[in-house]
């Protein structure tokens, strides 16, 4: 065998059993090959020699002897004091170096097993829901402060639009007005329509049971106009442009775009967010006024099939029935709306990191959010402007 193999000699002395410790006690000689199995082989054969009064820490421990050791790191320190049971032997003749490093190891040792110990200790069933909650709402913090960064850039962009217009990034903005307002017609009109045809035939069956035919006008008028026109063009708008900003931005992040504007010195926000958020403001009010005309129209036609108003009486009665103060009310509304819309939409497109896999979580994500907000925004106005045009 190798003098700088690992290994204990076992000795007799009057005063009991020596186990002598010799050889490399280091990483290099312990990956030797044949050198860790002989060393375990020999260090199981000691635990099985061991009396039991030994081995439990209540009786006469053998002597050890490191002073002959040849070299020792914190691996073969290790190895030593798992052995040990992670305790100090009895009677031990170890050198300076040798101590110094078993007691850095046996400082960090006992320091882990505090550390798993109260881990340990600290499981109970209240723990982890309370986790999961504090992740969660420092992740809604997160994002409502980058939020909130987004909102002043906006207002200095903004600012800086109006000090230099010639600067401005107009033909994104004309086109971002056709894509997000003119191509959503349709199916806002569509939408509306069929709303309003069904919102006619529920009131017009409760309605006729109390002989009150005449006031299906004012519930129409005033629930359209005031509260589902601009919400559900909000909700509609957010689902198909809401989405469509963000992957158009995500899409930059994936494809790099987003790096190259900041090595060009482009801003993002001035380039990017303001001719969304801008057309999305112009554009909300006016698909909110299309979408509740449609639904108007589908809630007068459906009134005269199911009760016999005519199209004259509605249209005549609708301006007595609605102030003009709700459609005001509306039309700030829906200028809300888009705003929050739009940086939404460019708050998760932005924080899409490149690969495919975030683009699709921030597009959900992005939607989700824009038609929550909305809800909870119209909530809102419901309840600051409750005493205006009613």
């Amino acid at each position: 065998m190798d003098d700088s193999s690992p290994r204990i000699d076992q000795q007799d002395t009057p005063d009991g059993g020596l186990l002598v410790v010799r050889g490399a006690w280091t990483a290099a000689a312990l990956t030797q090959p044949g050198a860790w199995r002989a060393l375990t082989v020999q260090l199981g054969r000691l635990a099985q020699q061991l009396p039991a009064a030994e081995r439990e820490g209540t009786g006469s421990a053998s002597s050890w002897d490191l002073q002959t050791i040849q070299q020792l790191d914190h691996l073969g320190a290790q190895v030593l004091w798992n052995h040990w049971g992670r305790q100090w032997p009895a009677r031990i003749a170890v050198g300076a170096n040798q101590r110094a490093v078993l007691e850095t190891v046996a400082k960090f040792a006992a320091r882990s097993a505090r550390s798993a110990k109260s881990a340990q200790s600290a499981q109970s069933p209240w723990r982890e829901p309370v986790l999961a909650l504090g992740s969660r709402l420092l992740h809604a913090l997160d994002h409502l402060k980058a939020l909130t960064r987004l909102i002043g850039q906006l207002l200095l962009d903004i600012l800086r639009l109006i000090r230099h217009p010639q600067q401005g990034p107009w033909r994104d903005f004309s086109g971002h007005l056709y894509h997000i307002g003119a191509t959503a017609l349709p199916i806002t009109a569509l939408v509306g329509f069929l709303i309003g045809v069904v919102l006619a035939y529920l009131i017009s069956q409760q309605l006729r049971q109390f002989g009150a035919d005449a006031f299906i006008v004012n519930i129409l008028g005033i629930s359209l106009i005031r509260e589902l026109g601009p919400v559900l063009a909000a909700i509609l708008i957010a689902g198909r442009s809401g989405s469509a900003i963000t992957a158009q931005i995500g899409v930059m992040r994936v494809t790099e775009e987003l790096d190259a504007m900041r090595v060009m010195g482009i801003a993002k926000g001035f380039r990017l967010v303001m001719p969304r958020a801008l057309a999305l403001a112009i554009v909300m009010p006016l698909i909110s006024v299309w979408t509740t005309l449609a639904a108007l129209l589908g809630g007068m036609l459906a009134a005269q099939v199911a009760m016999g108003i005519t199209p004259s009486f509605f249209i005549n009665a609708l301006p007595e029935a609605v102030e003009v103060a709700n459609l005001a009310l509306a039309t700030a509304k829906s200028v809300v709306f888009g705003l929050l819309i739009a940086l939404i939409g460019c708050h998760f497109g932005l924080r899409v990191k490149p690969n495919t896999e975030s683009l699709g979580q921030g597009t959900t994500a992005s939607v989700v959010t824009s038609i929550t907000i909305v809800i909870l925004v119209d909530a809102l106005f419901a309840v600051l402007f409750k005493n205006v045009g009613v």
